[in-house]
């Protein structure tokens, strides 16, 4: 449907005006924020992606993942048994068995994400970009974090962005479909606009703002205009697509920043691991830092939180 991106203007200054609002609202403290800093933990895609990665350190990140906050720390906030992990664990194709055996080896079900697609510059053959993907399916992985050919943004081929999206949607299988679309990259916000609302006509489950891997990653004037498509799709479609801001969030007060412009924006029906993830390799600790302090009134040295 390309009349819905034909005649789309964004306000550059009012979207950065919005965003800028929502970091001036006031931080919330004591037992709501320990609320929402827990709700970000499940909402985290835990992740590694460097050119060093090996089966010993993907085996340390799945046993976080099932225990992102100490079991003692939860206790005293009486949610030791509500099930607190990670959403999913995000890793290179090549590392999906890894991850895999490793949380079948701790009796866990979360499930592992890949990225693929010629991640993260993109600049791959489309055939090369299906195939990975089809190998980390076979692999286990139960999400798959494509990247977009940002060319065909550039040079406004939506048709031929969408087909290679809408291939890649078929090559994932049963396993979700996460589109980054890396924002920074693209040129403009109409740009982005545009892109999220052909990766979500091409059925990607969640749109992700960035590789991480970027100059400039998720920043939030691309997240409104981001989740303002997200608004419009599902009122054109009445189907929820979920969001997925990655690259450059490391503190919890970021995080928690995020989870309130999704509220602001889409609601809080979006505020749960199906609709909204957060990715971030360094987050966890300093999310659990902050629960520390919370549950302790002291702040956390380096060996009280070892496996952060």
């Amino acid at each position: 449907e390309l009349g819905w991106i034909s005649n789309v203007y964004v306000n550059p200054p009012a979207v950065v005006r919005h965003a800028e609002q929502i970091q001036k609202w006031r931080t919330v403290k004591g037992n709501w924020q320990a609320a929402w800093l827990l709700r970000a933990v499940t909402c985290l895609d835990l992740t590694t992606l460097s050119g060093d990665d090996t089966p010993s350190n993907v085996h340390r990140l799945c046993f976080k993942a099932k225990h992102p906050i100490r079991e003692d720390l939860l206790k005293a906030m009486d949610m030791h048994d509500k099930g607190i992990t990670v959403a999913a664990v995000c890793v290179y194709s090549a590392r999906v068995t890894d991850a895999v055996n490793s949380l079948k080896a701790a009796d866990c079900n979360i499930p592992v994400a890949s990225v693929a697609a010629g991640f993260p510059s993109g600049q791959t053959p489309l055939e090369t970009k299906l195939a990975e993907i089809k190998l980390a399916v076979q692999y286990g992985a139960k999400e798959i974090d494509i990247v977009i050919s940002r060319s065909l943004v550039l040079s406004g081929q939506w048709e031929g962005l969408y087909e290679e999206i809408r291939q890649c949607r078929e090559a994932c299988g049963e396993a979700h479909m996460k589109t980054i679309l890396a924002t920074g990259e693209l040129g403009s916000l109409v740009n982005v606009y545009k892109a999220s609302m052909i990766a979500m006509m091409a059925g990607s489950d969640f749109i992700k703002t960035s590789t991480g891997k970027e100059v400039e990653n998720a920043t939030l004037p691309v997240g409104v205009v981001m989740m303002r498509a997200i608004k419009d799709f599902y009122l054109q479609t009445g189907f929820k697509v979920g969001f997925k801001p990655a690259g450059g969030i490391r503190t919890a007060k970021e995080a928690i920043t995020w989870l309130m412009l999704v509220k602001e924006e889409l609601g809080v029906e979006w505020l749960k691991p199906e609709l909204f993830r957060l990715g971030a390799s360094s987050l966890l600790e300093d999310i659990e830092k902050q629960i520390f302090h919370h549950v302790t009134g002291s702040y956390a040295l380096q060996h009280d939180l070892a496996m952060a």
